[in-house]
């Protein structure tokens, strides 16, 4: 098993961190091993046996992430054009990058956040992660199973009611993530330092990650997505909750590039004050950069709402493509953009990308509503 890493690392760019900083000069024993896909696209290893100089055994966590380097090509560049009756003769070229693929439990967006938050709380020698969300929250589940894997304790501050049925929660604790809930009005103090220090002394020195992975470490990552590309394209489309994923498509996106934000909420103008926070916080480019458009027309409703014209058109859609979507983010997204290819709103001949932000486990939210 060993062997098979030592020769997947030329092939790769690679990042190490460990939780103590230990020198060891040869590996014993690999406790826990995982390619977290048939490409190998990352790799979390924990290395709990080492010798030092004096042939001592030392037991410490290693962590490593490996990101597929340009030459390869693997899942984190696959982009998939969109073969439907639908669009015949519209003249529009739809593709999808396939971020959903990443990973069964942390895809889309949910790895891109996570992925330099991860790395930050191990160079700052934390070992608890503590993170906001709902009850079916995408990135509760996502940040309960990241945390496991690299070896964290994770302590979520869940908005709501604990409810034993709620699927999510139950698989954010089945990976040891320590559930942590308070009213919604306690809930909006989210931010505030004196809420946070309460959380301190309640749980001790912790790793916070922002509601969503909502902060510049989570930009850095999303601003990956677009330099993975290698397909042209003239426009960017990509679902909008927090923001993030929009600031860090924003920081990559060339000069004759478009980029429509679709936010999955009511009254999200107050995103675009958001966006150009996140990226002023991530240091990779000045706000007055920021070049995007929010299309605020198909929230349906509000965050995490169902109507039936909606789930109608993502059963048409997977039925015609193969391809899922979620219900919360990618299905609205996907709706407004054929909406707006019937409408005329790009020109003929339009490559347009779409973004798959993955989300899938919110399926699982709303079927224990009742609301599909």
């Amino acid at each position: 098993m060993l062997a098979a890493v030592l020769a997947a690392i030329t092939s790769f760019q690679k990042i190490f961190f460990c939780k103590h900083d230990v020198p060891f000069f040869r590996v014993i024993e690999v406790i826990w091993f995982q390619a977290w896909s048939t490409e190998i696209i990352v790799h979390f290893v924990h290395v709990c046996k080492v010798n030092n100089n004096d042939g001592e055994e030392l037991q410490f966590i290693y962590f490593e992430v490996m990101i597929p380097t340009n030459e390869q090509q693997f899942s984190l560049a696959t982009v998939q054009e969109v073969s439907d009756f639908a669009l015949v003769e519209s003249g529009i070229r739809l593709l999808i990058k396939r971020d959903d693929l990443i990973h069964e439990h942390i895809s889309g967006n949910k790895w891109r956040k996570l992925k330099y938050n991860l790395s930050e709380a191990v160079q700052q020698n934390h070992h608890t992660l503590l993170t906001f969300g709902g009850t079916y929250s995408n990135h509760i589940a996502a940040t309960a199973f990241a945390a496991e894997k690299a070896g964290f304790s994770s302590i979520g501050v869940i908005r709501g009611e604990d409810d034993a049925s709620n699927p999510t929660m139950k698989f954010a604790r089945e990976h040891g993530m320590q559930l942590y809930f308070v009213s919604r009005e306690d809930y909006r103090k989210k931010n505030d330092d004196d809420f946070i220090n309460g959380l301190e002394e309640k749980f001790g020195r912790f790793f916070l990650i922002p509601e969503g992975g909502a902060n510049g470490l989570g930009v850095r990552g999303c601003a990956e997505i677009l330099p993975e590309i290698k397909e042209d394209f003239d426009v960017v489309c990509s679902v909008a909750g927090t923001g993030t994923t929009l600031a860090g498509l924003s920081i990559s996106l060339r000069e004759n590039q478009k980029l429509l934000g679709f936010p999955a909420l009511k009254g999200a103008d107050f995103l675009s004050g958001e966006i150009e926070r996140l990226m002023g916080e991530s240091g990779l480019r000045p706000p007055s950069t920021i070049n995007h458009q929010l299309i605020t027309d198909y929230h349906f409703g509000g965050y995490a709402k169902m109507k039936p014209d909606l789930l109608e058109f993502i059963q048409g859609f997977t039925e015609r493509t193969g391809i899922p979507l979620d219900p919360i983010y990618t299905g609205k997204m996907m709706f407004g953009i054929y909406d707006l290819i019937r409408n005329g709103f790009f020109p003929k001949r339009t490559v347009i990308l779409a973004i798959h932000s993955g989300g899938l486990q919110g399926w699982l939210g709303m079927k224990h509503r009742n609301l599909v």
